[in-house]
């Protein structure tokens, strides 16, 4: 994603929320990677069905390692239009949210 994303998140008038998914993820990806919001990330994480898995098998946000590259590599994957499922609204509303409090 270009610069141009972040350089104005929210044009006058536009409701993010009638964005496709795809475009609204994108766009508050590319803040939180610009200002190296890792705290953005694993709120995400924090919010998956994955980590409650990672959780009951003894792990927690603080055992997972890696650079905050994979991590965004990793969330890419991970809420995907086609893996986040019923939990799609839920995160539409956190990148929307994401974008117009921290763009």
């Amino acid at each position: 994603m270009s610069d141009d994303a972040t350089a104005n998140p929210v044009p006058d008038g536009e409701v993010l929320e009638d964005l496709p998914y795809e475009e609204l993820r994108e766009r508050a990806f590319a803040i939180a990677e610009k200002k190296h919001d890792f705290g953005f990330f694993m709120d995400l994480f924090r919010h998956t069905p994955a980590m409650e898995n990672v959780s009951d098998e003894g792990g927690s946000l603080g055992d997972i390692s890696g650079s905050f590259v994979e991590s965004v590599r990793a969330a890419r994957q991970v809420f995907s239009g086609e893996s986040v499922g019923d939990l799609e609204p839920l995160f539409r509303a956190r990148f929307a949210t994401y974008i117009r409090d921290d763009g």
